[in-house]
């Protein structure tokens, strides 16, 4: 199946606009969210705006016949103490805008975060700013944007979350791209959980919040059309730090992307078009992946590319993305120190052996917008397949085996639409994560064989 996805998925296409934001640039999210509608006297000079995402997840796996414990993927973030849990997952308010009148070339976009999840929860944040931003509008066909903001990159970190059509991200996305930053201290490693739980992930957890698809740094971006066509593209050089502002290995990362939609009609959130994109991202990270007691960090490359589309024309939605990763491969969010001090001598790192690994995944997902009603089905099959050329072992329990695991998740799921800013979101993933070398019940397997279904819901609303 990855040979036909590598070999025949040539284009892609990308998400409708933001609901709140002007029209003038429809679906085109590097425009959304680094401009301001442009002519002069349309944009005001400080707009309130942001949303609201409360949920409720419910996640129905088995622990481990062995250990009687839970991992990960079966209890509830950000705090992986229970199965099922209520939260505020997003509380988002931001202020956007231009300097007119004192010159509308110039935009500004701040947007912070108060909601429960990977961002505020790392490190114990009540709030975090997420973005902040300044647009220079005056050099033609290149905008300049610096400050933090979302990178260019794949579809789903891209794209506005508040008008995401689904409750919780493909697999491929949440481990390959969704990227975490081990500790700089030593942090002890933490066993599958037994419920309830006197130990919670989170406290031993990352420092950090997650990259959130985000970096500081400048992009030189900008949109042009010929006919019916609309293209765009994007250069960023950042710090490779995610929202954690500093740069702390003094690399930088590359960011490159091109978008080509040809728009059948339509504008604002729902424009209907053929979206076609593709992009890479290149730096490096500074990791001790050694269990020498000693933090002697070294340099290892982190690289991520992938393409797309997205086709939508009521009442259909179709789209699809090839990603891949090399280096830095997230492999459990249980060891999040970057140096290793176990006297057992086991690795010690959240990306233990992926520090030089390799990755890829996909996903295809449809929706049905269904005529003359609120309603929409959506569904989703996504696969991840994580460490695909880590070596078979050559003694041991390891002989013969190696640690590459399959994830594969088919999701279903309705959305309702009560108005044009607040929406219902009702899913259930039919999950099945497999060590392919691995026999039923032994290594991986004794964990991932008892992953089962996650049912969620989410209410929306934009303000």
């Amino acid at each position: 199946m990855i040979s036909i996805i590598k070999s025949n998925i040539a284009v892609m296409a990308g998400l409708a606009g933001i609901m709140l934001l002007p029209s003038a640039h429809a679906a085109n999210w590097l425009m959304l969210q680094g401009t301001e509608a442009h002519r002069e006297g349309q944009a005001p000079r400080a707009h309130v705006w942001g949303f609201i995402q409360a949920q409720y997840q419910h996640d129905t796996s088995d622990p481990s016949p062995i250990t009687n414990a839970y991992i990960p993927p079966m209890l509830i973030g950000p705090n992986l103490e229970s199965q099922q849990q209520f939260n505020v997952n997003r509380a988002r308010v931001g202020v956007r805008g231009t300097g007119f009148p004192l010159d509308s070339k110039v935009n500004y976009f701040i947007l912070a975060e108060f909601g429960n999840n990977a961002i505020t929860a790392p490190g114990g944040y009540n709030a975090a700013l997420t973005d902040a931003s300044i647009t220079l509008n005056h050099i033609p066909h290149a905008r300049v944007r610096v400050g933090t903001f979302k990178y260019p990159g794949a579809e789903e970190g891209l794209q506005a979350i508040h008008v995401f059509d689904y409750i919780n991200f493909t697999t491929v996305t949440n481990q390959m791209l969704l990227e975490r930053f081990p500790n700089h201290t030593y942090t002890d490693n933490v066993p599958a959980q037994t419920l309830p739980t006197d130990t919670p992930l989170t406290e031993f957890g990352y420092d950090q919040s997650v990259g959130a698809f985000r970096d500081t740094g400048i992009q030189v971006f900008d949109m042009f059309k010929t006919n019916n066509w609309e293209h765009t593209y994007a250069v960023m050089y950042g710090n490779g730090n995610g929202i954690n502002f500093a740069d702390d290995d003094d690399n930088k990362d590359l960011y490159l992307y091109w978008s080509s939609e040809l728009v059948f009609g339509g504008k604002g959130g729902r424009r209907e078009g053929l979206k076609m994109f593709a992009w890479n991202q290149d730096g490096k990270r500074w990791l001790d992946n050694t269990n020498d007691l000693t933090h002697n960090p070294q340099e290892f490359d982190r690289k991520r590319s992938g393409l797309g589309f997205k086709y939508l024309k009521k009442p259909f939605r179709v789209s699809a993305e090839y990603m891949m990763g090399k280096g830095m491969i997230f492999v459990g969010p249980d060891k999040p120190s970057m140096w290793v001090n176990d006297a057992a001598g086991a690795v010690a790192q959240g990306v233990g052996n992926g520090a030089d690994g390799e990755a890829d995944g996909y996903y295809l997902e449809g929706g049905w917008y269904i005529p003359n009603t609120k309603w929409e089905i959506d569904l989703r099959y996504d696969v991840y397949n994580r460490l695909t050329d880590d070596p078979k072992g050559t003694a041991g329990p390891l002989l013969g085996r190696s640690l590459e695991v399959q994830f594969n998740t088919f999701t279903l799921g309705t959305q309702y639409h009560f108005n044009k800013k607040t929406r219902l979101n009702a899913e259930v993933a039919f999950r099945d994560y497999e060590a392919g070398d691995w026999p039923s019940g032994e290594g991986p397997n004794s964990n991932l064989d008892n992953v089962n279904e996650r049912y969620a819901i989410q209410v929306t609303h934009i303000f």
